[in-house]
């Protein structure tokens, strides 16, 4: 599998581009800021972008839609549940203090049936909590169990997402996290939407929030 990671100032939130090395079709996850050095990696590997895919709606995740909906005409996908993030982007950049160009709209809703590309397939998992509408995207060989898990902002190595945003919910994080990441098993991979990679084992025995959490 090809894969690509880039994150830039101010918010060095990570974008990723995934892709088939026989097939050379791709997928774009999370093109924010970055979105430039992600079209550079699909240039640079030859791929086709078949789907853009988003984790979530607030404004880091999305700030890039445009640009590579532009450049590779691919579908987008959101969950429902964060439309109204979405549609409300240029307002989320203001609560921030940035001037954020409003992105295309979305092409397609999440309905939890596998999304392909190549030899390649995307099982999604709802993972509220974070935000309503918030997704696990597990990718793996079609048929396979998929172990590269790209969680947004859902857990993080040793934190997990912020829950004092709108529509945010500490609870439902922390099942999400439990009850739907953990079920993926502990040899996934996790590419959280900041900071660095972890696993499933690691966080599962050593994040200081789940170990609360389990505590009661």
């Amino acid at each position: 599998m090809i894969l690509e990671v880039r994150a830039v100032p101010p918010f060095y939130k990570n974008g990723f581009v995934v892709g088939c090395e026989r097939t050379r079709e791709a997928v774009v996850i999370d093109p924010g800021d970055e979105a430039d050095e992600l079209l550079g990696a699909v240039r640079d590997h030859g791929l086709h972008v078949a789907h853009i895919l988003l984790t979530h709606a607030h404004i880091d995740h999305i700030t890039g839609v445009g640009l590579v909906k532009e450049a590779v005409d691919a579908p987008v996908y959101l969950h429902m549940e964060d439309l109204p993030l979405y549609e409300h982007a240029v307002q989320q950049g203001r609560m921030f203090g940035f001037s954020v160009r409003q992105p295309p709209p979305v092409d397609l809703f999440y309905d939890l049936t596998p999304i392909y590309f190549g030899d390649y397939e995307v099982r999604v998992h709802q993972t509220p909590g974070h935000c309503p509408g918030g997704v696990c995207l597990q990718v793996g060989k079609k048929g396979e169990t998929g172990t590269h898990l790209f969680v947004g902002d859902t857990l993080f190595a040793g934190s997990i997402g912020r829950t004092d945003l709108p529509g945010a919910d500490h609870d439902v994080l922390m099942r999400s996290i439990t009850g739907v990441l953990f079920a993926l098993g502990d040899a996934a991979t996790v590419h959280p939407g900041h900071g660095p990679d972890t696993t499933i084992a690691r966080e599962r025995r050593t994040n200081p929030f789940v170990l609360e959490y389990l505590r009661g």
